[in-house]
């Protein structure tokens, strides 16, 4: 015999609750085993496993203490940066009136080291002169012998002004001898000193490479955006800047005069924290702002560059004072104690759901741990895909969700007696319960999800954890709901313990007081037992005031034959 249309849509359905559980576990062990990147524990907070603190110090030109105004400015484009490279839960904030202190979860890896403390001005300026970073050189005699210390007698105005800032007048005798002497390990002085409107020495940040720089001619507000890409033709991955319209206009200037000039005077360098960057030639005249960076770069590597390009424009420069490990300010001890109450919980709900609903509470048990697999492997990947850590404000949001859920199940539930007690079958319980109680359903988590968000957009960091996890597990808990206790229900009301309506079932029609077969019009008790009594009470007690009146009326009527027939 063929199944009925529900169960055909009951099977689909939790087929394809299997094909998205299969696709999950999918991905998750894709990171896990192919890239490397993923782990089947979810990633902890910083008040959850400890991490990586670095102090940051603000320097100013004049030695005087730095505005606040600027500092909370550098607070605010650190976290981009760090935001940018995937680190969730990270805690950046002010300290004295001086100090920023960075505090990353876990082992900082040397990236997101380098996005923290490469935190002063971005400059782009045309190159001079480029070589190799030795300070010794091979004499006549075959010995190796290092440069000598600069002469200061020697010329350092150039002979003719220069005309721009590629005019290698810049380079005088006592410029080029500090270039020879110029140690990129121990360099004489802070190059992110150097004045803007002179040329500089400095080093390459990946190479090591030496490089005599002109002038500044654009700095880093004039960068509006910075991405990271592969070019169609060629598959390689390059860096795509966007400039504002004031660093358009001067870009545009710079690549007409760097357009076809011999090497190293067609190259503009881009100099963060006084090391450069990237040294990229120009390859064409470029004049609507959106110049691209291409080179040896990976996919990591030109993330990076786009990230401290973008990001890259400070109010201020910064020393490192110190950089730690730290240890869990609460450890895994809160932990534990936080999973406890979870499972303490839980176990209250599995309880309450097998006495008030006998067998039926069997699905709110199942339900729940469905939503625990898909909401585990959820975490998993979250936090190699967008760098999310489980704080104690998320393992908070976690347990408060337990009882939400349950909430759903109960709506369900007591709208499928509801229907029970208007004389319908199991069967059709089912589905009317379910027309009903969904809209309720709906309505109720998309007021969840919606404080979630506004949580999140407005709490402070410590609390985005706790708007996230909710805000995630409210709509596991919708998809849980259509995908898996619904199609449950179908199959269970056509099997015989629970569609013959068993005492243990929670559905059984006469014990929730179905004794009317229509509205006001009550089915004759064959006997005036207890559980009778019970069952009328109930179900006289669900009756509507316009019910009891009409059930009142049809029943003085019913007295008044009686006493008619009787006197007959």
């Amino acid at each position: 015999m063929a199944s009925s249309p529900p169960v055909r849509h009951a099977w689909r359905v939790l087929t394809g609750l299997l094909a998205i559980t299969a696709v999950l576990f999918g991905l998750n062990a894709l990171g896990v085993y192919a890239f490397k990147a993923s782990s089947w524990t979810p990633d902890l907070a910083l008040d959850l496993q400890g991490g990586t603190q670095i102090i940051l110090q603000a320097q100013t030109t004049d030695g005087a203490a730095p505005d606040s105004e600027q500092l909370q400015q550098a607070v605010s484009i650190i976290r981009q940066r760090v935001d940018a490279s995937g680190v969730g839960e990270t805690d950046i904030a002010t300290e004295g009136s001086d100090k920023i202190v960075v505090q990353i979860p876990g082992e900082a890896d040397e990236a997101t080291r380098q996005r923290i403390q490469s935190s002063a001005q971005l400059q782009l300026r045309p190159v001079l002169f480029t070589g190799s970073p030795a300070t010794t050189f091979v004499g006549d005699d075959g010995n190796t012998t290092p440069y000598p210390t600069p002469d200061p007698n020697l010329p350092a105005t150039p002979t003719a002004s220069p005309t721009d800032g590629s005019d290698p007048a810049y380079i005088t005798p006592a410029l080029q001898a500090q270039f020879l002497a110029y140690d990129c390990a121990n360099p004489p002085s802070n190059p992110a000193e150097a004045p803007a409107d002179q040329p500089m020495i400095t080093c390459g940040l990946q190479d090591g490479t030496k490089y005599i720089l002109g002038p500044v001619e654009i700095d880093g507000d004039d960068i509006a955006d910075a991405t990271n890409g592969q070019e169609q033709n060629t598959g390689r991955w390059a860096v795509n800047l966007v400039f504002n319209d004031q660093g358009t206009e001067k870009f545009g200037k710079i690549s007409q005069r760097l357009y076809g000039k011999q090497p190293p005077f067609n190259q503009f360098a881009f100099v963060l924290d006084g090391s450069v960057l990237s040294a990229p030639s120009m390859n064409g005249i470029i004049l609507d702002g959106r110049p691209s960076i291409t080179g040896s770069f990976t996919q990591e590597s030109s993330k990076a560059l786009a990230d401290q390009l973008k990001y890259g424009a400070l109010p201020l420069s910064f020393n490192v004072v110190s950089s730690d490990t730290v240890s869990a300010t609460l450890g895994s001890q809160q932990l534990q104690v936080g999973f406890i109450a979870g499972l303490i919980g839980l176990a209250l709900v599995a309880l309450y759901s097998l006495i008030v609903y006998r067998a039926l509470g069997t699905v709110i048990i199942a339900s729940l741990g469905v939503m625990a697999v898909l909401t585990y492997v959820m975490l998993c990947i979250l936090a190699w895909r967008m760098g999310f850590r489980l704080s104690l404000a998320g393992v908070a949001g976690l347990i408060i969700t337990i009882g939400f859920t349950a909430d759903s199940f109960i709506v369900y539930f007591e709208r499928i007696r509801d229907e029970l007690r208007d004389g319908k079958s199991i069967t059709a319980a089912v589905e009317d319960g379910w027309s009903r109680a969904k809209r309720t359903i709906y309505i109720s988590k998309s007021i969840n999800i919606l404080a979630a968000v506004v949580l999140y957009i407005l709490a402070d960091a410590t609390v985005k954890g706790f708007a996230f996890t909710l805000g995630l597990t409210t709509a596991i808990d919708i998809v849980i709901f259509i995908l898996f206790t619904h199609p449950v229900m179908q199959l269970l009301a056509r099997t015989r313990f629970f569609g013959s309506g068993h005492p243990l079932s929670g559905m059984d029609p006469e014990a929730l007081g179905a004794v009317y077969r229509g509205r006001a019009q009550f089915r004759a008790p064959i006997a005036d037992s207890g559980r009778t009594k019970r069952s009328r009470g109930e179900a006289q007690r669900r009756q509507t005031i316009a019910e009891r009146k009409q059930a009142e009326l049809a029943a003085a009527r019913g007295d008044s034959r009686s006493t008619k027939e009787g006197d007959d």
